[in-house]
């Protein structure tokens, strides 16, 4: 407003709104990429289609950071892509992404490594925030520890991570074994997949905590989208003090320095996803 560049009347219905926007529902919280790496994801499970859409078009009104919707149904998805026809839906893990950031050339490769097919869900969820939040993605699906030799096949693809997600249910020992082969930070994501004993996740949640391998941190059951953010999270904060370490002309760390990652831009059929 200073320079003149946004009128008058325009800054004064932003400024209003600040550090939030009430919808009589909801407080959309405008300020939270001040703070952190983005604004609110939207949680649309409990709200209707048209709040959830409501919320969308709030986040979608000021620029910059990614603006994505969680554990949607079909009917929150038919609702956003009215007031957001360019978000990409994905129906397997009740994604929406509205908006994502554009990975610079060198961005951080994020690896996400699933146990069995029926964990999927989860580990798309994780798959398509990391990419809507800049990352480069790559996935490693089926390689259980029922199947070992499958995973050990793919230990180069692994140790070549700047960050693994690792996402399973039944007893969750995978990412004891993953943590094992690499240096990189594992994120382990237990599953609800699994019979009785299982008790809906909490077998492999309480396996992960309870894990001998160094370097893994767990999420909560099922929460795909944390992982996916919190692996985001870490390649920024990497690439934040990178210039600081090269000033001082020391390392930047045990892998490449990473520039942070490009410029916003809407959300485009297929984005997110994987080659």
């Amino acid at each position: 407003m200073a320079h003149g560049e946004l009128p008058t009347d325009d800054a004064l219905r932003r400024l209003a709104s600040l550090p939030f926007e009430d919808l009589g529902f909801a407080r959309v919280d405008h300020h939270r990429p001040l703070r952190s790496l983005g604004p609110e994801v939207v949680y649309a499970r409990g709200k209707t289609p048209e709040e959830t859409a409501a919320i969308v078009t709030s986040l979608l009104g000021r620029p910059g950071a990614p603006v994505l919707v969680t554990k949607a149904e079909q009917a929150h998805a038919d609702a956003v892509l009215e007031v957001a026809p360019g978000a990409t839906w994905h129906p397997r893990s009740g994604m929406l992404v509205c908006r994502r950031l554009e990975p610079a050339a060198a961005a951080g490769l994020v690896l996400v490594a699933c146990a069995g097919t029926s964990d999927l869900p989860v580990a798309e969820e994780a798959w398509v925030t990391a990419g809507a939040f800049g990352c480069r993605v790559e996935r490693l699906v089926d390689v259980g520890v029922a199947g070992a030799h499958r995973l050990f096949a793919d230990a180069g693809r692994l140790q070549a991570a700047d960050v693994v997600i690792v996402v399973a249910g039944m007893e969750g020992a995978l990412p004891s074994v993953v943590g094992g082969l690499v240096a990189a930070p594992v994120i382990a994501v237990p599953t609800s997949v699994g019979y009785g004993a299982a008790f809906e996740g909490l077998a492999a949640l309480l396996g992960m905590l309870t894990s001998c391998a160094v370097g893994v941190a767990v999420v909560n059951i099922d929460n795909g989208f944390g992982a996916g953010a919190l692996a985001a999270r870490i390649l920024a904060a990497r690439d934040r003090k990178a210039p600081e370490a090269e000033a001082d002309g020391l390392p930047a760390g045990p892998h490449r320095a990473l520039p942070q990652p490009g410029r916003p831009v809407e959300a485009r059929p297929g984005d997110g996803d994987a080659p």
